[in-house]
């Protein structure tokens, strides 16, 4: 993967920018395209696609990736990858709906303590990463089975259920006609934006994506904004397994297993680079939604999850390989 990064760095001059920022858009119109395509085929081949209820159910379903997509998208600007997400997701679930059922907690500090859970596991990930020197992928693969673990150690493997019915309101409530996890996806996306667009950390997120060791050297303190950036993920990763639980009002241990997949996935899709130094919450958004509305259309259409993990893999294998050829075709014409 090194090949690549040194074409980044080849291309890195104004012009270099400017056509890094002219792929990333075209990969953003992409998705988007692809994503029309698609709503458009399954509101024709599946008459039921287009209901009310599965409108509604959609954007709960999509809810959940939006928001975690959000916070990975951070990490993979910087460079790094956070596979960990699911398996956060589903300790932070069970978790806070633990601390409602077995301690009292009204629903709104359990859900603080489940997001509060992912940021600790996010913080775990950050220090591995940016103190210790692990890998991104090796830090985030490891607290992959560690939140795994104890998940299954907490609840013993049973689902967890008795938190009051308002915390249904979370996953299932609606603010007029807009449902409150559809306006959740709001305002973490312009929270998202604003972050990388108005901040030091979203600055430095492209810096330290784009060259690490240039951004060292300029003084951007690497191995706080790096911590940072996993905490938010960490965080997101949080609030998205609340919103899950809030769904079926309960905690349950086997939820997130793959959920990695589909987050990354959205995030590349929309046009972020795994190499670092490229990508938008907008271009993750519309990832999102691509991958769950070709998740539920499969649903529709009675296609099985086995044959959906195949497409969503060789949509990944597609969107990184257009990274990687964009990115040899400016290091050549920077050259």
């Amino acid at each position: 993967m090194t090949e690549p990064k040194s074409d980044s760095t080849a291309a890195s001059g104004p012009l270099g920018g400017l056509r890094d920022r002219l792929s990333g858009a075209i990969s953003q119109v992409a998705a988007a395209g692809a994503l029309i395509v698609v709503f458009v085929i399954l509101s024709i081949v599946a008459p039921s696609f287009l209901s009310a209820d599965n409108l509604f159910n959609l954007g709960s379903q999509t809810s959940v990736n939006a928001v975690m997509a959000v916070g990975v998208t951070l990490v993979i600007i910087t460079g790094g990858i956070d596979l960990s997400v699911g398996s956060v997701a589903a300790l932070s679930g069970v978790i806070g709906v633990m601390l409602m059922a077995d301690f009292g907690f009204n629903p709104l500090l359990g859900i603080l303590g489940g997001v509060a859970v992912g940021a600790a596991a996010g913080l775990v990930n950050g220090l591995l990463v940016s103190v210790v020197g692990l890998p991104p992928f090796i830090a985030t693969l490891g607290m992959l089975s560690v939140g795994r673990g104890l998940v299954l150690i907490v609840t013993g493997a049973v689902a967890v259920f008795g938190a009051p019915d308002s915390f249904r309101l979370l996953g299932q409530g609606v603010i007029g006609a807009l449902p409150i996890p559809v306006l959740l996806i709001v305002v973490v996306a312009l929270l998202g934006h604003l972050v990388l667009t108005r901040t030091r950390l979203g600055r430095y997120a492209y810096v330290m994506g784009s060259n690490l060791e240039a951004a060292r050297l300029s003084g951007v303190p690497v191995k706080r904004y790096t911590t940072s950036v996993y905490v938010l993920s960490g965080a997101l990763a949080g609030l998205g397994g609340m919103i899950a639980a809030s769904r079926i009002n309960s905690g349950q241990p086997n939820f997130g297993e793959g959920l990695e997949l589909d987050v990354i996935a959205a995030v590349v899709i929309g046009g972020a680079s795994l190499f670092g130094g490229r990508g938008t919450v907008l271009g993750s958004l519309i990832g999102a939604f691509l991958v769950a509305v070709i998740r539920n259309g499969a649903v529709q259409l009675n296609i099985g999850t086995f044959y959906q993990n195949v497409l969503i893999g060789v949509i990944i294998w597609l969107a990184v390989w257009w990274d990687y050829y964009q990115r040899r075709k400016l290091g050549r014409e920077a050259g």
